[in-house]
């Protein structure tokens, strides 16, 4: 079994009109994004190549990312729930999602932008909301390398959080940085 890092983008998010809060089912996926540590490979799929992720979605044991919880895996199950054939089950698998992880022992959230700057030395070229405008606009590889950014990075986070038990979190009210211990993270098994 797999760990997979991953990231999605939407064409629409919450605020559009018809959407409304929490209505992941009005989201609609224009890419998804993983690496694979068992292959050892990223991958991208975009709105017409749902079942093929959901196949290499299906073959994971546990699922990383930022912010998956609340976002990623609502959408995804939402999706995934309307194919034919097969249908992982996300919430069933293991899960870590770093920003969970963070506001739990840190009390706040944080961005990925800040989280990387932290601790890998570079962040994120764009912003969120510049992945629906993408899409909109016909520039699929610009989304693309934008999804795959934000898996890299969170791949690399994790790393950190597998292997050093620990993340460098800012804090943007004082400045200051505090290290963040994961006692729990244990230097897991990946595949």
């Amino acid at each position: 079994m797999d760990t997979l890092v991953f990231d999605i983008e939407t064409k629409n998010f919450f605020t559009d009109p018809g959407v409304g809060w929490n209505n992941f089912n009005a989201l609609e996926i224009s890419m998804v994004c993983a690496y694979s540590y068992s292959k050892n490979k990223y991958f991208s799929f975009g709105e017409n190549e749902l079942e093929e992720a959901a196949k290499l979605f299906d073959s994971a044991l546990r699922l990383v990312g930022f912010s998956i919880n609340t976002y990623d895996i609502p959408v995804l199950d939402s999706h995934f729930g309307r194919l034919p054939g097969i249908k992982p089950e996300l919430r069933k698998k293991e899960r870590i999602d770093l920003l969970e992880e963070i506001e739990i022992k840190f009390g706040k959230k944080i961005s990925l932008d800040k989280l990387s700057r932290a601790n890998l030395g570079i962040g994120k070229e764009r912003k969120g909301y510049e992945a629906i405008t993408l899409y909109k606009n016909g520039e699929i590889e610009e989304l693309k390398k934008y999804c795959l950014q934000d898996v890299k990075l969170t791949k690399d986070l994790y790393d950190l959080y597998r292997i050093k038990n620990e993340l460098i979190i800012p804090d943007s009210m004082n400045g200051e940085s505090v290290i963040l211990t994961f006692s729990d993270a244990k230097s897991q098994t990946l595949f």
